[in-house]
Parts: C-alpha cells; structure tokens; sequence
C-alpha cells in the first residue's frame, strides 16, 4: 500500500499555526524563569493547627527558599478542618467519616501592604471507621497528611497563574 502525502504536507503546513497560538510553558527556562524566580520570593506565614504545619511546610517545600534579603510576597493562610459523620450502624455507631480541609489564601505583596491575590482551596477524603481506634485515628491522620499536599499543589498553582500574568514576571 502507498500512503498518500496529504497527511503529512496538512501537518506540515498547521505547525506554523500552531507556534503562533500565544500558548507558554508556565515554568519554561525551569529553575531560572521568572516565574520560579518569583516564586522563590513567597514566605508563606505560619499557620495554626497540625493541618497548618502541614500545609506550611508542604508549600515551603515547593516554593523553595526565599532568596535575597527579604521576602517580595507572604501568603497567609486560614484552615477549615473538619471531620464528619456520614454512615451510620444499627447500633448508632459511625461507619464512615468526611475529612473536608478548606483554605483561604491571600497574597500579600510586602513592600505595598496590599492583597494581590485572595482565592480558596479545598479538598476532601473518605475515611473508613473500623474496629480499632487506633487504625481509624491513623487513617483520619493520613487522611490530613494527604489534604494537606493537595491543598498546598492547589495554592502553589493560583499563586503560580498569578505570578505568571503580573508584568514582573513577563
């Protein structure tokens, strides 16, 4: 069988189009971009709470260190942690729990004393409630441990957007 050369000259006639379209890598030039750069320069303010640590430290991990003398932006942190009962026993014990984290965030930028960026995340996990309360405790532990990453990757991702549409990032 022979192919015909008209899949392959649309192609080539579409990438041209498609290196016009506007789209950028968020993080392109990696550790160096301005973006990284940027991000670089967040504290992140403490939080009260375990579930505060974690997320504290989940996003210190990902921001990395601030560089230079002083912090540009500081993200201050408000958690909502609760655990609810959803299934009940016969016997009017629990069967299964909700761990719902909610976080409002706010960027602040240092030198100006204004809110740049003022946004929410959140995220949710199913728990199991056994026998042992040992093993429910830890679950309900890891439940948080597990809410903590994901509300820091949903931070650092907003803050990121931001940081890549402000004119200092361009």
């Amino acid at each position: 069988m022979r192919r015909s050369p008209r899949p392959l000259l649309a192609i080539a006639l579409a990438l041209p189009l498609l290196a016009g379209c506007g789209l950028k890598p968020l993080y392109a030039g990696g550790a160096s971009s301005p973006v990284a750069a940027t991000l670089a320069q967040v504290e992140v303010a403490p939080i009260e709470g375990k579930a505060g640590w974690l997320v504290a430290n989940a996003l210190r991990d990902r921001l990395g260190k601030p560089q230079g003398a002083g912090a540009r932006y500081r993200l201050e942190i408000k958690l909502d942690d609760q655990i609810t009962g959803l299934a009940i026993r016969r016997d009017d014990s629990v069967a299964r729990e909700r761990r719902t984290l909610r976080a409002r965030y706010q960027l602040v930028e240092v030198g100006q004393a204004g809110v740049v960026l003022d946004a929410t995340a959140g995220s949710d996990a199913g728990i199991d409630v056994v026998g042992s309360e040992y093993a429910t405790i830890a679950a309900e532990n890891t439940a948080l441990e597990r809410l903590s990453e994901t509300i820091a990757d949903q931070i650092l991702t907003r803050v990121a957007l931001y940081v890549g549409r402000a004119p200092a990032a361009q």
